[in-house]
This record gives C-alpha cells, structure tokens and sequence, in this order.
C-alpha cells in the first residue's frame, strides 16, 4: 500500500514526487512517455517556484544551467522606450525570473528523484483503470505489455491538460479558446539586450524576446491567424516588420505556432483523487504563469499530506488553489489584451497608459504581478 500514486512525469509529477520523497512518504510515479519529452514550450521559473524548490536543496543546479532576467524592457511603436520592470523587489533571495527550457528543468528535477528515491519513476506506463474503495485507490496499469495494479491511499492526476484521470473520474473542465494566435522560435541572440526580457508592444500586435542559455534568444510574436505548417521565416519577417531587427531563419533552433485557451477543473478534489497542474487548470501560456501554478499545487499538496490530510485541509487546498489559477487566468488577460493590435486598444491610447503605469511608482507592484508575487 503506498501514500501516494502520481500519474504523470512531467515537471509537476516530478517535483511532487521529490517532495513526498523528502518527507518520508511512500509513491510512485506513473509516466506513459518511454522518455522525456524533447520540446521546451515553457522557460520561465518564477521567484515562489524558486523558493520552493528552496527547501528541497536543488535551486542550485537550476541556477546554474538557467539565465537571470531581472528587469523587462517595455517598448513602443518605432522603438519607443516606455519603461522598465525591475525585479529587484520581488523576493530577497530571488530577485529574477530564471529562464530555463522546461526540457532541462525536468532533467534535473528527474536527476533529484532518482537521487532521493530511487525507482519511483516508472516510464512506459499506461493507465488503465482507477477505482476508489473507500480506504484507498486501486490504479490498473500496463507497462511493456503486461498489467499490474498498484494500490495507494491517494492518487494524483498530475497528467497535463488532456489529463486521463480527470476524464476516468467525469470532472468537468470548462473552458475556452481565446482568439489569440502566436509564433515563437529560438535563434542565436543577436541583440544588445543582454539578460533583460523585451516586450514591444506593436501596433501589429505584441513582440517579445527573452534570454535563454547557451547565447539564444526567445522570440514570442502574436499572429493574426494560427500558423499550420510554420517556417522560420514567418517569424523573422514578423520580427523584422514590427522592430526591424535582423534574425538568421537558418539558424533557428525551435519554432512553434499555438494557440491560448483558459480551463479549470470543476473539482481539484473528489473522494481520493487529486489533481494538479494543468490537469486541474489551463492558463495562456502568456506571461509563464502555468508550469510555475502546477509547482505551486505541488507544494501546498506535500503541506497538507505533511499535516495529516484530513477533510478540511484538502478542502481549504483546493479552495485557495483554484482561487489562484483564477488569478493567473486573470494576469493572463490583462497581458494578452495589452498586445493585441492597435485597432483593438489605439496604439497611442496604450502606450500612453502604459508609460503612465510604469512611471507612476507603480512598477514594483507590477513587477510582483508579473513575477507570481501574488501567489
């Protein structure tokens, strides 16, 4: 009989497992992937995240293979300087957001389960049924063509936003497709902005680029249509239109077209079924808030199964969570409505209230928006 069963072996399933790990609790981790995924959509680790993994002694390794973004450069039309985040206020130890391609932040998040619990991760391994007894769940499994079951206290469902055991227990996820399209890619860093994120906002629509390791570049554009079959090109004319800086299409490393959506859950907790992460919410991807939501739900779960788990601590967990991918969903808008094009918000309207904001004495409460100080 375990503690725990995690479905999922993604960055949240992962960190979840160190946690229970160091607490002394029993688990498994579950992961259909054979191996790792190869593609990094999400980069950014946020100050509440760092602090987490903190108390866990492997913030370490994820400062050194990641870049430090201290500040955000706003921009306008033509370049137009609006002004600057700085985020030197938001956490005394962290004072930055750590760029970091989520490919390596789950290398080393892996790398610190095996260390700390050997084995627990099995990869290959299917879900196939899930059934809540009462006093514990069993979970039916296949792995390398033959079934196994495992029996756990709790289950955890931390298996991203088509989450398998989300749709097995009938929870409702509601939700929505924004109109919002975008293109990103990586390319050499070719610019002189060093370790600081950019945010032009465009009369085309909102272009920004953010540091990455190794001397690369992100660049982040918003589109009018969805991209089907992209090509780096698209991207570097985008770039190339709305600032007029030069990229090298032919050397560009990642490229991707995606659309938004928002999605939350209709219970984060039913019977002994848990679910975190994307699995419980879906955030737009603008402003690297979802990933860092999912850690967040990982580290109050290990709280409360720290506190003895009873009713009304599970209760008050998924209350405050699900109040906070609200607020994340929130922050999202705000930042997707601020880059859409200049016919949605008036372009001069926009930079105006934007330059107003940040020279008001209000930067330091944005920059704590802006960085998950809110959380």
């Amino acid at each position: 009989m375990l503690d725990v069963l995690i479905v999922g072996g993604g960055p949240v399933g992962l960190f979840l497992g160190c946690l229970l790990a160091s607490r002394g609790l029993t688990f498994r981790v579950l992961e259909r992937r054979a191996e790792a995924g190869a593609h990094s959509r999400a980069i950014g680790i946020h100050p509440p995240a760092l602090e987490a993994f903190e108390t866990l002694g492997i913030a370490s390794p994820l400062l050194a293979a990641g870049v430090r973004i201290t500040s955000g450069l706003v921009r306008g039309e033509r370049g137009a300087v609006l002004g600057e985040l700085e985020f030197g206020s938001v956490s005394a130890r962290f004072p930055f957001i750590l760029s970091l391609p989520q490919q390596r932040t789950e290398q080393i998040l892996e790398a610190e389960l095996e260390r700390l619990a050997p084995g627990t991760l099995q990869r290959g391994a299917e879900v196939k049924a899930v059934q809540d007894v009462g006093p514990h769940v069993t979970v039916t499994y296949e792995q390398r063509g033959q079934t196994h079951k495992a029996q756990a206290r709790y289950v955890v469902g931390a298996d991203g936003c088509r989450s398998l055991m989300r749709g097995l227990a009938q929870i409702p996820y509601p939700g929505a497709t924004y109109a919002d399209k975008y293109l990103m890619g990586d390319f050499p860093d070719t610019t002189a902005f060093g370790g600081a994120a950019v945010i032009g906002l465009h009369a085309g629509g909102v272009l920004e680029s953010f540091p990455l390791p190794g001397g690369l570049r992100r660049w982040v554009a918003r589109t009018d249509t969805l991209h089907a079959s992209p090509v780096a090109a698209d991207l570097t004319a985008l770039v190339q239109q709305r600032n007029g800086h030069h990229l090298p299409s032919g050397e560009c490393s990642m490229l991707s077209a995606f659309e938004v959506r928002h999605h939350l859950a209709a219970q984060m907790v039913r019977g002994r079924l848990i679910l975190i992460g994307d699995a419980a919410h879906e955030v737009s991807p603008i402003g690297g808030q979802g990933m860092n939501l999912g850690w967040l739900d990982a580290a109050a779960l290990a709280d409360v199964w720290g506190n003895g788990a009873s009713a009304r601590a599970l209760a008050s967990f998924e209350r405050e969570r699900r109040r906070a991918a609200q607020m994340a969903t929130r922050q999202a808008e705000i930042n997707m409505f601020f880059g859409r094009p200049a016919e949605t918000v008036g372009q001069r309207r926009r930079e105006w209230l934007v330059r107003g904001l940040l020279a008001s004495g209000a930067g330091p409460l944005m920059a704590k928006a802006f960085t998950m100080r809110w959380l």
